[in-house]
């Protein structure tokens, strides 16, 4: 391969075999070279092929700034996180929570605190993904030999969910926030009847999590199967009760319209959770 272009002495662009443009890393790899000159394979320690030519350029300008050493752990954060969730991770993780992590290591060398409002939620929502950020604290501790705030994990968390949804930030903290108000309408329709230990609770916080990104996503489920939707109204009046209430609050915050469908299945799951 040839580069293309010398982002910094450690990273330049070039293109792979199948002619895609791909950034690559590696300790000295542009120093005192030119457009045009070979690239040695032994010098490249990580190459990253992104989905455009839009995302290899907004990587190459975060990266240009960006010491190596950190850049490496966070290639290696990424990389245990798909191991671990064995699941399609959006690329552009490689910028967001490169750029994220870069920017918690200057807030604590500046001294500057930063909490998580969410915390609490994220290690309930997306406890898997929160333990991904815990051992991603315990990697850049051991690596660069700088302690991030518990807070942070929930952070790095919510990043690997974005990606996982391929949402936006904003959209993410929104669907978190949206679940976290329905539970509470749940608490305060059946208080102290939540078995939050249960199977059927995890089985709930999975579907609210679903849930939410439909209403995000425009998506709706329809049925037409209106007999057994008669019967869980007829067998669950309470549960529908409250259903209701989340119905009527969506549509308030979210102008989204709760299906009949999406009534019944929410009704299901209230009455499994309240069942002791």
């Amino acid at each position: 391969m040839q580069i293309t272009k010398i982002v910094n002495n450690n990273i330049v662009i070039s293109r792979d075999n199948s002619h895609r443009e791909v950034v690559l890393m590696g300790k000295g790899l542009g120093f005192h070279k030119h457009k045009g000159d070979e690239i040695d394979p032994k010098g490249i320690e990580k190459t990253y092929v992104m989905k455009d030519h839009e995302m290899t350029y907004r990587f190459q300008q975060m990266a240009a700034d960006i010491p190596i050493d950190r850049l490496k752990v966070c290639n290696e954060i990424i990389q245990y996180a798909k191991d671990t969730l064995q699941k399609n991770i959006n690329d552009n993780i490689y910028i967001s929570l490169t750029d994220h992590i870069n920017f918690a290591i200057e807030r604590v060398e500046m001294g500057v605190p930063f909490q998580n409002p969410f915390l609490w939620e994220i290690k309930k929502f997306y406890y898997q993904e929160y333990l991904i950020g815990k051992v991603a604290i315990g990697m850049i501790e051991r690596k660069l030999k700088v302690t991030l705030p518990q807070d942070e994990a929930a952070f790095i968390a919510l990043h690997i969910v974005n990606a996982e949804l391929d949402l936006d930030m904003t959209r993410m903290v929104s669907m978190t926030k949206l679940v976290n108000e329905i539970l509470e309408i749940v608490n305060d329709c059946f208080p102290g009847q939540i078995d939050k230990e249960s199977v059927f609770y995890e089985r709930f916080i999975t579907h609210l999590k679903f849930f939410a990104q439909r209403i995000f996503a425009g998506k709706e489920v329809e049925s037409d199967d209106a007999e057994f939707q008669e019967i869980i109204r007829n067998k669950y009046q309470e549960c529908i009760e409250c259903v209701n209430k989340i119905k009527d609050y969506i549509k308030k915050t979210c102008n989204h319209d709760v299906t009949d469908e999406e009534m019944m299945y929410l009704t299901v799951h209230i009455k499994r959770v309240t069942m002791r």
